[in-house]
């Protein structure tokens, strides 16, 4: 038999190696992994195949009692499933205890977005700080030009090396969640804003240690996810009726405005990198509910 903590480093390796899971679900993995075993722990469970469902339930039940978000509960459970398949495969236990385990479902909270025009006046409000040719100004615009028309995350816009974009052909190779790598278009303005910071912002900031980088900091470095929330927070401070949202907020806004459009849902998928069909899916509640809105304000007998 296993004592609890000893699974963590192979259950890790697992989810590292064979999984191809990030460095952040890892942790995070790990870490409702070891909210289970200090459960486990105050009810006097000491080894993996001493665990029941009953354990489970409890353990959930504890953290519904002591204020966890229906999030955190169904995300912790999901972690914990997986551990257990993975403990069974490999004969950390000898009966998995999670298969009938039910955790309660995510609410379901639809992302906040730009209105269209919101989206304009962001983009024309960092041309106009562009346009005094300060590099960090020059590339404030063309991440957000990019995020935009894209929708990458953050971290993908981040993690761009120069080989990655192509913008003759208006195209971003992006490496995203799990490894997966796409190729997502992008409109004549954001290639415009990248096209200048490539050639007269970038050019100011580069560093001997610089690298391949697309979007340097100002000290030469790859630009930090963190800075790029704070300039995107910093512009749409200056929009008096435009929500405060982040770079994931234009992700949810390019989503949105393209189903708006008329775009096919497999095709938004493709362009966001979601695995699943469903995850995508949200895009379109949000439209519905702009639609239901709409027709409360304006029919006489909505």
């Amino acid at each position: 038999m296993t004592d609890l903590r000893d699974a963590l480093p192979a259950f890790e390796r697992h989810l590292r190696a064979e999984r191809n899971r990030s460095a952040h679900t890892t942790r995070a993995y790990c870490g409702d992994v070891e909210h289970l075993i200090h459960h486990l722990d105050e009810v006097g469970t000491s080894t993996w195949d001493e665990v029941r469902l009953s354990d489970l339930r409890s353990w959930l039940a504890a953290m519904a009692q002591a204020g966890a978000a229906r999030s955190t509960v169904s995300r912790r459970s999901a972690a914990v499933r997986t551990f257990f398949r993975w403990a069974r495969r490999t004969n950390v236990v000898a009966i998995d205890p999670s298969l009938r385990l039910v955790a309660p479902r995510r609410n379901r909270h639809l992302p906040g977005v730009l209105r269209p025009h919101d989206a304009t006046d962001l983009m024309d409000l960092a041309a106009v700080a562009a346009d005094d040719a300060d590099p960090a100004h020059v590339r404030n615009r063309a991440m957000l030009e990019l995020l935009y028309a894209s929708g990458i995350r953050v971290s993908e816009l981040v993690g761009l090396d120069l080989d990655d974009l192509d913008v003759d052909q208006r195209v971003v190779r992006v490496i995203g969640k799990g490894d997966r790598e796409r190729t997502v278009p992008f409109g004549i303005p954001a290639a415009a804003a990248l096209e200048a910071w490539l050639v007269q912002g970038r050019p100011q900031l580069v560093r001997s240690t610089s690298g391949a980088a697309v979007f340097l900091g100002v000290r030469g470095g790859r630009i930090d996810p963190r800075q790029v929330r704070e300039e995107v927070h910093r512009l749409l401070a200056h929009l008096p009726d435009a929500p405060d949202l982040g770079p994931h907020g234009l992700r949810h806004s390019a989503a949105t405005h393209l189903l708006d459009g008329g775009a096919d849902l497999r095709m938004v998928q493709e362009l966001l990198g979601h695995a699943s069909l469903a995850t995508t899916q949200i895009y379109t509640h949000v439209s519905t509910e702009r639609l239901r809105s709409s027709f409360q304000q304006a029919h006489p007998r909505a």
